[in-house]
């Protein structure tokens, strides 16, 4: 397979020519300033694909195995966005408030995009879900869709989490068609997943649109990013898509972004798959040697270990543990610890299981740390767009019980909202904010 970006960026960083064009660096510097440029002769547009840039984005969906796939350099935020905003205009109610049902363990991104596309969000969640993980079922969603008036949009689920759990995507996909309802899939975490022995990426299982973070699990530069359109949905176009990807997102994409997504597309065709199956089999090996010594872990997504802390410890505590032998985790919480792997690691495992195993002594094999549960949403009171468009106050968080939520505050990670904007905050939620170390929260003024 053909890598026309990286090539082109290449040899223009070795043609020698004076660049009388942006950036201001104009190819110096001792870093990757020469392989940076921006749109020029040759080099294609982002939004505007008809030239290199598209070669590889075919190249891409061919690999994919998409009807269209399309490039991001603003990672899934901008992805998602575009997406949301596909569905809308294929499925928006005339007359009606539109609304989409999600699961709640979304990235806040949802929020943002709500907020700007002005639609309501239904959530759907099991009455044990976490703050990370919504466990949703097809008898769940079922349900939420047949006591539904009118009918949402679209169907917006976050498969895998952040915990490493993956939803039935298989399962939800038929009920969605059942309805005639779109399924969305935030996938960021699980790009790799097309290139298991058997694929478990959203677009095989029957999603209508994907968004992956290359970034994440694959060989990409951050912010490097996907938004699939499967083959089986009719009536969107790649200029639909890129058109609604250029609503949202920068004029200059980077193109060291966009180069290294092409340069991927050569590695997910050749060797990814097989280093894939040969570090999943050693990832296993650990997971299975770190049970046996009385460590919890949480989920089945292959590329993540998720540990959940145990009694008289937390997951902050695990981190430093973790720190100080040299590992560095993806994200911790009072009651978690997760960390994302590679295939390129494969050469660190044995480094990496018996710093883990080092680790565990003094706290594997007592009972785990229950994690709190979601409280019921409070009072709607607001549209998400209207909260976050109003004018705002930030508050220590004991003054903001029976406020109006303005703005999400979560951290990134998790960046799962506790609360949703337009919601009176109830004390349980407070409390729950403060669990996670919020310490105010921006409430309508």
């Amino acid at each position: 397979m053909n890598t026309p970006i990286d090539d082109f960026v290449r040899a223009y960083a070795d043609s020698g020519t004076i660049r009388g064009h942006m950036p201001g660096h104009k190819g110096q510097g001792t870093g990757p300033e020469r392989w940076d440029i921006t749109e020029m002769t040759g080099a294609d547009s982002l939004y505007e694909a008809d030239g290199i840039i598209l070669e590889s984005e075919e190249n891409a969906g061919r690999l994919f195995g998409s009807g269209i796939t399309v490039y991001s350099a603003e990672g899934s935020s901008l992805s998602i966005r575009a997406m949301l905003l596909l569905a809308l205009r294929r499925r928006k109610p005339a007359g009606e408030r539109p609304w989409l049902l999600a699961g709640r363990n979304a990235h806040r991104t949802l929020l943002s995009t709500a907020a700007l596309l002005d639609f309501d969000i239904r959530w759907i969640t099991n009455s044990g879900s976490g703050l990370l993980s919504s466990d949703l079922n097809a008898s769940i969603l079922e349900e939420a869709l047949s006591r539904a008036s009118t009918p949402p949009f679209a169907v917006y689920l976050t498969s895998p989490d952040y915990l490493g759990g993956v939803a039935d995507i298989r399962a939800a996909a038929e009920i969605c068609r059942e309805y005639g309802i779109l399924l969305l899939v935030d996938n960021a975490h699980g790009a790799y997943l097309r290139f298991l022995s058997e694929s478990r990426h959203p677009l095989d299982l029957g999603a209508d649109l994907c968004v992956d973070s290359a970034h994440k699990t694959l060989p990409v530069l951050t912010g490097g990013g996907y938004l699939h359109v499967s083959s089986r949905l009719e009536g969107v176009t790649r200029a639909d898509v890129k058109a609604a990807m250029s609503l949202f997102g920068s004029t200059s994409p980077s193109y060291l972004i966009l180069a290294s997504l092409d340069r991927c597309n050569q590695l997910l065709e050749r060797e990814f798959p097989a280093k894939l199956a040969a570090f999943i089999r050693r990832m296993d090996m650990m997971k299975r040697r770190l049970v046996e010594a009385g460590v919890v872990l949480e989920g089945d997504e292959p590329l993540k270990l998720t540990i959940r802390a145990t009694e008289g410890t937390d997951g902050y505590a695990i981190q430093r543990l973790l720190q100080d032998r040299g590992i560095e985790c993806e994200m911790a919480d009072p009651d978690f610890v997760t960390l994302m792997f590679a295939p390129v690691q494969m050469e660190q495992m044995n480094m990496i299981e018996a710093a883990l195993l080092d680790a565990a002594h003094g706290w594997a094999g007592r009972p785990p740390r229950i994690p709190p549960q979601l409280p019921a949403p409070g009072e709607c009171v607001m549209t998400i767009r209207e909260a976050m468009f109003s004018p705002q106050e930030v508050l220590p968080l004991p003054a903001c019980v029976g406020r109006v939520l303005a703005s999400d505050t979560t951290g990134c990670p998790p960046a799962v909202p506790i609360a949703v904007c337009g919601e009176k905050l109830t004390r349980e939620t407070v409390e729950l904010c403060g669990y996670y170390g919020a310490k105010t929260l921006r409430v309508v003024k």
